[in-house]
């Protein structure tokens, strides 16, 4: 990924992301200018992961901003609220795009008063802080993570966690990452992800891409190589986490983490201390987002199910705490009881 742009890049008053919809045939930028472009983006998942989305809508404030910089405070202070609105309304699950949000909230109530440009350059500048921040997070989230992955061991992950779902680097992929620049030898499977399938489409992309030994899967594929003994650690990402661990990732996750415990693996979580969410107090209050039937019924535009058939389709499970080994995060691997030790390390930081 080295020799790519960054999965979201700040350039002249524009946002550029990478069109996660065309990889892995496609390699292709897409500019946003206006906010509605980018909650267009998000919305339909030209950019997505949890950190990403985050950072991507602080982008999305700052070009609504920008677009009002001429108006009254007051007139301004109105527009910005609704830009927040619907930024908001993109995407339920993912607490980072409202943590994002919420941050960039404080630096207009924090300079309530002041011209209307000076709040723009302000809001600019907190987005930039946010988008290298994340960088810096999944370094250390790497790091942290690199010692679970063992010499030869069979790393299975699902969805995409990697750079494209960050500003860069990634959270489970971030771990995979560090391990292998740092010798590692070991082996990842990689789950397709349906429906959408970025498993196949971008983690496998991003593995090819940094020369990886790596492995595509199917997703009723996990338990079978569990009990084969090809697997011996399972690290997947993180959309929310609710103050007792219970965590909210692609679905399919909960599935693995059922599997793991069965067959006696590890099952961490690689996530950002951005991603807890301790206002929630378990996975039960935590909002999945359902996604369109056409998801399930076709795969690149093609139907694959007949007509009129009805469709469930959750983006997101829930994995209860009781199921994870550890959540590995930027100030270190927190353990059970997570109830008391989230609390712990969100205090940290």
């Amino acid at each position: 990924m080295s020799d790519r742009v960054r999965t979201l890049v700040w350039v002249d008053g524009r946002l550029k992301l990478i069109d996660q919809t065309k990889l892995p045939t496609t390699f292709e930028v897409v500019e946003c200018t206006t906010y509605q472009e980018v909650a267009d983006a998000i919305r339909t998942m030209k950019v997505r992961g949890a950190p990403a989305i985050g950072a991507t809508a602080a982008f999305g404030v700052v070009l609504g901003a920008l677009e009002h910089r001429q108006d009254a405070p007051s007139d301004f202070l109105l527009a910005m609220d609704m830009i927040f609105h619907e930024l908001a309304a993109t995407r339920p699950t993912a607490v980072n795009l409202f943590w994002a949000l919420e941050r960039m909230k404080k630096v207009i109530l924090a300079m309530q008063g002041e011209a209307v440009t000076s709040m723009v350059d302000a809001l600019v500048v907190e987005a930039e802080t946010i988008a290298n921040e994340d960088v810096d997070t999944c370094r250390r989230i790497g790091a942290v993570g690199a010692p679970v992955i063992t010499r030869g061991a069979g790393v299975l992950t699902i969805c995409n966690a990697g750079a494209l779902a960050t500003v860069d680097y990634g959270t489970a992929l971030g771990v995979v990452r560090a391990a292998f620049e740092a010798g590692t030898e070991f082996h990842v499977y990689t789950a397709e992800t349906r429906p959408f399938l970025q498993g196949a489409r971008l983690t496998a992309w991003e593995l090819v891409e940094d020369n990886i030994p790596a492995t595509l899967i199917t997703d009723n594929m996990a338990g079978w190589l569990m009990a084969q003994g090809r697997i011996q650690v399972v690290i997947v990402g993180a959309d929310r986490i609710a103050a007792n661990g219970d965590t909210a990732n692609k679905i399919g996750t909960y599935t693995f983490a059922i599997l793991a415990q069965h067959h006696g693996i590890p099952f961490y979580v690689a996530a950002p201390l951005s991603t807890v969410d301790l206002a929630l107090a378990s996975g039960k209050e935590i909002p999945i987002e359902e996604r369109s039937a056409k998801e399930v019924t076709h795969v690149f535009g093609q139907p694959i199910a007949p007509e009129g058939i009805d469709v469930y389709n959750p983006a997101f499970d829930v994995t209860p705490a009781h199921l994870i080994t550890g959540i590995i995060t930027e100030v270190g691997i927190i353990r059970p009881p997570f109830a008391a030790s989230l609390v712990q390390a969100v205090g940290r930081t």
